[in-house]
């Protein structure tokens, strides 16, 4: 037999488990298929390997679908400084003193409570899951994956793993950046692979939770310090912290393959001196960096959403505060499609979604790689350039808040002199 609703979702991560909430909040009956549920929640578990920064427009969107407060309840550290200075050794850094290169973001010069929220991502997911457990409209279906995607003048019917189908008049794509909703549907991408990868190590270090994120810029990449909640009673005087290094895959494969000791000692060397004494190193993992996107956000009766639409550079944790804001969007288009009694799929909507969500997601990308270029090299010129714009950052506190509070989700645009910047840089043609 075959089960009908309005929309399928294909992926209950953080963004699709996100979207599934909304659309249910709205009477639109959805499914939302996963491989696998989240685990439940330990107080006293070791931290996630992987970690988000949520941003201000996050977390609104977050508190909406009534997630922000279960995901409080369990563990979130917030920052309120973020900092961003330059690394590379260079004979000409002595043109430009140290202390007019480092600039810091504060919360207070913008009139916020709090830059934003180091939040485990496996948390995030499962606060969304029980919110949308809790949605009559929303029906979730674990333990299956998607086998075939057929669609029609109608209506779209999936077929799992198992042989049940399920028909709706939208399929969401919301399965990461290997999307099999995005490769059924026949819309394909633009992939460019990063010379560097990430190596995301969590650790323990001594002395109390911290209020501000950090990353010092190398010729092989930044290495950032994310805070995260304190050890407990059983580590007192102690917290847990996530580290990013950025570098090439063969030196983070010697990383890897180190011990404890030898890897602690390795990371006090190399990170800067204003790491914390680490005490212990509890997981670390390496992932790919690449540029993604979909050559079109929707095909008939499909439309994408998060990693499946576009996966940019992680260098300012962007990731998931783009899909959020994908999955807001399509909310909205969609309840207003519903309101007017129109097929889900409509063309008119799904266009006004792509048109809507490209350009934003496509600026984010192609500034993420401007920072990227701009501070993975030591050509002189170039780093002398970084450094003084550092320092222009510095002393000029309006535009410097004007990007972070873009950043943070509290402004839509750019301000103008980067805007255009942003604007020239190749890729933007025809949005």
């Amino acid at each position: 037999m075959t089960q009908t609703f309005d929309t399928i979702i294909v992926g209950a991560g953080m963004v699709g488990a996100a979207l599934a909430t909304g659309l249910g909040q709205q009477g639109i009956r959805v499914a939302l298929i996963d491989q696998a549920s989240p685990a439940p929640y330990q107080p006293d578990s070791h931290p996630d390997i992987r970690v988000s920064a949520l941003s201000a427009g996050s977390e609104r969107y977050l508190a909406s679908l009534g997630a922000w407060p279960r995901i409080l309840a369990m563990r979130a550290t917030p920052y309120c400084r973020l900092a961003v200075w330059d690394e590379t050794p260079n004979p000409l850094k002595r043109l430009v003193p140290r202390s007019l290169t480092e600039v810091e973001f504060d919360a207070n010069s913008l009139g916020a409570p709090h830059l934003g929220h180091i939040v485990e991502n496996s948390i995030t997911q499962l606060a969304l899951w029980q919110t949308a457990e809790t949605e009559t409209d929303v029906t979730l279906i674990t333990g299956h994956s998607v086998r075939d995607l057929v669609q029609s003048t109608e209506y779209a019917t999936v077929t799992l793993d198992d042989g049940s189908q399920l028909q709706a008049q939208l399929v969401v794509g919301a399965d990461g950046a290997m999307s099999r909703v995005r490769e059924l549907a026949g819309i394909g991408v633009t992939r460019d692979q990063y010379e560097q990868q990430a190596l995301v190590i969590s650790v323990r270090y001594r002395g109390n939770v911290e209020d501000i994120t950090w990353q010092g810029f190398y010729p092989s990449g930044p290495r950032a310090f994310l805070p995260l909640h304190s050890a407990g009673e059983q580590h007192p005087g102690e917290s847990w912290a996530s580290l990013v290094w950025y570098d090439h895959p063969a030196r983070l494969d010697e990383l890897k393959a180190m011990g404890e000791q030898q890897l602690m000692a390795e990371i006090q060397q190399h990170f800067p001196e204003r790491l914390p004494e680490l005490t212990h190193i509890d997981a670390r993992a390496s992932f790919p960096i690449a540029r993604q996107h979909a050559k079109h956000y929707y095909q008939n009766r499909v439309v994408l959403a998060g990693d499946a639409a576009h996966t940019i550079n992680p260098l300012a944790g962007q990731g998931v505060n783009l899909g959020f804001q994908d999955a807001q969007c399509l909310q909205g288009v969609l309840k207003e499609a519903r309101r007017g009694g129109e097929d889900l799929a409509s063309a008119h909507w799904l266009k006004l979604y792509e048109h809507r969500r490209r350009p934003a997601n496509q600026r984010m990308m192609l500034t993420m790689d401007l920072f990227y270029h701009l501070f993975s090299n030591a050509i002189p010129p170039v780093h002398l350039a970084r450094n003084l714009g550092l320092g222009a950052a510095r002393v000029l506190p309006f535009a410097r808040n004007r990007v972070a509070r873009y950043a943070m989700g509290l402004d839509e645009q750019l301000p103008a002199p980067i805007q255009q910047i942003v604007n020239r840089l190749p890729g933007l043609g025809g949005l």
